[in-house]
């Protein structure tokens, strides 16, 4: 049986459309994917985020442990911001991609995709040295995206000032009371937050910002939302525009790679490909007029060898990414 957020009975009361993403029993939508969607662009939409996994990582090496599994630059960080980053194989093939929220040099918070999260916390443990400490508080803490060019306004009262908040900066403070952490955050192309809140409070947090924009445009938004804002933003989702047999150069990701940084899990294989260039890139596709490719489809430009569609398309016409030969004029 899939896992349920805190808010699950919440989602059916507004007339979700449950299903099954990751393991989890999820919103896809509520009143249409359109409507949620233009919310999100115009005002604010709210999601339930909180089947991402939610790792603590504490401990004297808690920075050299976290910048050895991971390919971005860990210890550049300034404390109260967050970074996206790549786990991968030592072939480079890419295990997850995630967000690492740094405290301190000794305190952070990794979220990881629902659908990876036993598998990460398995290659974690494998690799954690004895100056760091993991623990695993997906059920303890809950996560809320309110993401739109008005999320900062709609806030609730007794929230914490975010004025001053930087891009992929957070603060420990409260929402609608609750004490928890806000990061500038998301994952729309908007701007806007996602909330740490403990899972007992998450309720009171979810009505408070429901309620503050009610009349103003702000709605509940489900997965199909959120899939077709991060892909219009250009934002890759794992599973489809990357997994373990895609590293970070094919998915037009390098830029996350920091070679120099010293080693870490990957780092050779990276440093060829780097130097021989990716055999495929991604790329983005629209469809004019026709039918609409499917997942998986081929796609042929010319005498190009084939694409592979890999993602469905969203609602206004027909978006996709697809990973085309490194050749493709089309492919940078």
């Amino acid at each position: 049986m899939p896992n349920r957020t805190p808010l699950y009975d919440r989602h059916v009361a507004l007339g979700g459309r449950m299903v099954d993403f990751g393991g989890w029993e999820m919103p896809q939508q509520y009143t249409s994917i359109r409507d949620e969607h233009l919310a999100v662009r115009k005002v604010a939409g709210l999601f339930d985020v909180s089947h991402m996994g939610r790792l603590n990582v504490e401990g004297r090496d808690a920075e050299a442990f976290l910048n050895s599994v991971v390919t971005n630059d860990v210890a550049g960080v300034q404390p109260g911001h967050a970074q996206y980053n790549l786990m991968c194989r030592e072939d480079g093939g890419i295990i997850d991609d995630l967000v690492i929220y740094k405290s301190s040099p000794t305190d952070f918070v990794v979220v990881v995709n629902a659908s990876n999260r036993e598998k990460d916390v398995a290659w974690l443990r494998a690799h954690l040295p004895a100056g760091a400490a993991m623990e695993d508080r997906t059920d303890e803490v809950s996560l809320l995206a309110f993401q739109g060019p008005r999320a900062e306004e709609l806030m609730p009262k007794q929230t914490s000032d975010t004025r001053d908040l930087p891009y992929f900066g957070f603060v420990k403070g409260t929402v609608a009371g609750v004490d928890g952490y806000i990061a500038r955050t998301g994952y729309t192309g908007e701007d806007g937050f996602e909330l740490f809140v403990p899972s007992k409070n998450v309720g009171d947090v979810w009505d408070a910002l429901l309620e503050n924009g009610r009349g103003q445009g702000v709605l509940p938004a489900g997965l199909g939302a959120r899939d077709a804002a991060r892909l219009e933003a250009a934002l890759r989702l794992w599973g489809n525009d990357m997994d373990e047999t895609v590293n970070a150069y094919e998915a037009g990701l390098g830029w996350t790679v920091k070679l120099d940084k010293g080693d870490f899990i990957g780092r050779d294989a990276l440093a060829k490909v780097k130097e021989a260039g990716p055999r495929r890139r991604l790329i983005g596709l629209s469809m004019a007029a026709g039918n609409i490719p499917r997942h998986g489809a081929a796609v042929n430009r010319g005498g190009d060898a084939p694409a592979d569609v890999a993602r469905l398309p969203f609602y206004r016409g027909s978006a996709h990414t697809a990973s085309a030969p490194a050749k493709s004029k089309d492919s940078n």
